[in-house]
């Protein structure tokens, strides 16, 4: 599922600008999670003590920052790319949590893993690393939000211990809505949202699929997991990523774009091994 993200976003970006795709995204995730919250009869969601604020605050900033970076960033390259590069975020994670989780060390399988899976991102780049790379910059993009991702997994890794699962995710969402509709309204004033059903199914993929079943799932898992060990997780979301962008997309599977989704999942699998 996390895989098939990207294509979602990409899909979704042929009918609306990316600020306004986020903020579509972003109230549907707290509607589903809401949704949720009211089936289960979860209660105190929206009861914050003074201290929860900074953290719920800061959360919610990475996050807008962060999706909002992956839609820009996305436009720019392809589906397939997207995949690739968000992905590697899972490696960031682990050398995030050696400095950010006490116990959460780095060995040396750990530092091979990240090696491997940073030399598939080199390899990805070499490609289109000129003046004149047509994904260049999206790539950068992407590549940067993935830092932000693996940011914020480690951060929510540590929240989660402390906080509702359920009240960080909405609130995620809530603010995450906020800064998506202010800036839309600054900088896309002007442009055009073509209302289909490619759009819809976009979000209900992004919103529903991810923003709610997988971060529900997600934030269950790191309760109970280390950070890292999580990342397991991840090692087979590139290689799902390109071949779903092959497919609904139509992206040229390349031997070097195999090879980069590959050294990338299994530099996951060596960061991950105890």
């Amino acid at each position: 599922m996390w895989g098939g993200n990207p294509v979602a976003v990409k899909i979704g970006l042929a009918d609306a600008p990316p600020l306004r795709l986020a903020f579509f995204r972003f109230v549907l995730g707290a509607l589903s999670i809401l949704a949720y919250a009211w089936w289960t009869r979860h209660r105190g969601v929206f009861h914050v003590r003074p201290w929860e604020w900074s953290v719920l605050g800061s959360l919610g900033l990475i996050f807008a920052i962060q999706i909002g970076s992956m839609n820009v960033g996305i436009g720019l390259t392809t589906a397939a790319h997207g995949a690739v590069f968000l992905n590697s975020y899972a490696v960031h994670a682990v050398l995030l949590a050696h400095v950010m989780i006490p116990g959460d060390r780095l060995t040396p399988a750990k530092v091979w893993g990240v090696l491997v899976a940073y030399a598939g991102i080199v390899l990805l780049f070499a490609r289109d690393f000129s003046f004149q790379g047509s994904t260049l910059v999206g790539d950068l993009v992407v590549a940067g939000s993935a830092v932000l991702l693996g940011e914020r997994v480690v951060y929510t890794a540590r929240a989660v211990q402390r906080f509702d699962p359920i009240k960080l995710l909405v609130f995620q969402s809530l603010i995450g809505s906020a800064c998506f509709l202010a800036a839309s309204l600054i900088f896309e004033a002007s442009a055009p949202t073509r209302y289909t059903v490619s759009l819809a199914t976009s979000l209900v993929y992004q919103g529903v699929v991810i923003a709610g079943f997988n971060f529900l799932v997600s934030s269950y898992l790191y309760r109970r997991y280390p950070a890292s060990a999580l990342a397991t997780c991840s090692l087979t979301t590139p290689l799902f990523g390109v071949l779903i962008a092959a497919v609904v997309a139509g992206d040229h599977l390349s031997p070097v774009l195999l090879l980069s989704s590959v050294m990338v999942a299994g530099g996951i699998g060596l960061s991950v091994r105890r």
